[in-house]
């Protein structure tokens, strides 16, 4: 880094006294310096180094790299904590298309920009030359606009449509298989199992029952802990100190209290469903 611009240095080895391109070439104090460093370190004296000093964005285009925002709207930073301008005649791709930024990201080098929020990734889009955007939105309108795409995309509708409900069902049945009430309660079981499941299976609900990384049973269960923590505890309104670990104690000790209201459906034992936090929950759906 020198001054207000962003630079690396590049040691580039002059074989028979060629040329090589240089954008701002060092001192010769400076390449003394050098020589004497390299020297130093192992590296034969007899290798003729050129030091020069090139704006990083003329290093990096070529190379497709993931990063981070940056300080300021032009400049990204990269994992090791480096801030790269963006290069001129870029432009930053909103994330929202997918099939577009697919394309734009295949066609050549370019820089995609992810931010960490907690746990989650978000991406805030991605940078690439502004005339390769603008020609493959360009071509890739003229392709929606056809009859032939129109038709490709409603069935793609309806194929997702029919694999929504088919897993809806089958997340209902597992979490009917997981409260496992006794038959005098087979009413309140289907009742809950239907709540559960509309409440974390829509597409883009954020809730555990959509994650792959994790059986449909494991996922039956963590969505009916979870419902029971936000429908049957003072949860939503506590006011819990942020301590590392805490919260997550909390949410402990409040699965057990949900465990232990479930085992006594599960016993089929006599509940006053009007001192019943489940049953008071449902009645209000």
């Amino acid at each position: 880094m020198l001054g207000n611009n962003r630079y690396v240095m590049t040691l580039l080895p002059i074989h028979d006294g060629g040329k090589v391109p240089i954008v701002r070439t060092m001192p010769e104090s400076s390449r003394t310096a050098i020589r004497n460093r390299l020297g130093a370190s192992g590296i034969a004296s007899s290798v003729l180094i050129q030091a020069t000093l090139v704006p990083v964005y003329r290093l990096m285009p070529d190379t497709n790299r993931t990063v981070s925002p940056g300080p300021n709207d032009h400049s990204v930073t990269t994992d090791n904590g480096t801030v790269l301008d963006v290069p001129p005649g870029w432009e930053l791709l909103p994330p929202g298309d997918a099939g577009l930024t697919r394309r734009v990201k295949a066609a050549g080098p370019s820089w995609t920009v992810k931010q960490k929020r907690g746990r989650r990734t978000f991406s805030l889009g991605v940078w690439a030359p502004a005339d390769r955007i603008a020609a493959i939105r360009k071509e890739l309108e003229a392709e929606r606009s056809t009859d032939a795409y129109q038709k490709k995309l409603a069935a793609g509708r309806r194929r997702r449509e029919k694999q929504q409900t088919e897993y809806v069902e089958d997340f209902r049945a597992a979490v009917v298989s997981f409260l496992d009430f006794d038959p005098s309660y087979e009413a309140l079981e289907a009742r809950v199992a239907t709540a559960v499941a509309e409440h974390a299976t829509p597409v883009g609900s954020g809730t555990v029952a959509r994650t792959q990384r994790i059986p449909i049973d494991r996922r039956a269960e963590a969505a009916v802990i979870a419902w029971l923590r936000h429908q049957t505890t003072a949860y939503d309104n506590m006011r819990i100190p942020r301590e590392k670990g805490l919260r997550r104690e909390v949410r402990r000790m409040l699965a057990e209290q949900s465990r232990h209201l479930l085992e006594k459906y599960r016993r089929g034992e006599r509940v006053d469903r009007k001192h019943c936090p489940l049953a008071q929950a449902l009645s209000g759906q």
